[in-house]
């Protein structure tokens, strides 16, 4: 599903406690998060949604996306309150992805537990594709899925598994 043409505001957020991040900011709320190292497959992924991509620098429009990431970071925000833009998800992921979206701060969810939540009970390898896949880690905290036995398996962000562990040991999660 890709949009003849997207209009893309790009922010940074520098010296976070995991990096320096990139984000991209739809007219309908976030499109993508990624560490600022992978700024090329940003820039796929952004090609991938739109035969055009239309890039507009606006501080003010990124500024709130850049705070409250960043706050977050800091173990100073447990929710978000700006939009995610969800029109630039396939379907399975989109109900994939709402449903970790959904996972309170400081807890954690299986793979099966989302495939349940959302109806497909056997397609949890289906629900780990779709973390892998997740354009927005951090927001759509994909950290928060955890393996059958307990474990941490898969993260593609930042450094990897020690990423996902940092942030679930920052929000407290008690873990296996």
């Amino acid at each position: 599903m890709a949009f003849p043409s997207l209009k893309i505001y790009p922010g940074e957020l520098n010296d976070t406690p995991l990096g320096d991040l990139r984000f991209a900011v739809s007219a309908l709320g976030l499109v993508a998060v990624e560490w600022a190292k992978s700024q090329p497959e940003l820039d796929k992924y952004l090609l991938r949604l739109a035969s055009q991509v239309a890039i507009d620098v606006s501080p003010r429009i990124t500024r709130l996306y850049a705070r409250e990431i960043g706050e977050y970071l800091k173990g100073r925000r447990r929710e978000f309150t700006f939009p995610i833009d969800w029109s630039t998800l396939k379907p399975f992921q989109r109900m994939a992805l709402q449903a970790v979206y959904e996972i309170p701060y400081g807890e954690t969810r299986t793979y099966a537990d989302i495939a349940a939540q959302i109806g497909h009970p056997h397609a949890y390898r289906a629900v780990g594709r779709a973390n892998a896949t997740n354009p927005m880690p951090l927001v759509i905290p994909c950290h928060r899925v955890i393996g059958a036995d307990g474990k941490l398996h898969g993260y593609g962000g930042g450094e990897g598994l020690p990423t996902k562990e940092w942030l679930l040991l920052m929000e407290g999660a008690v873990m296996a």
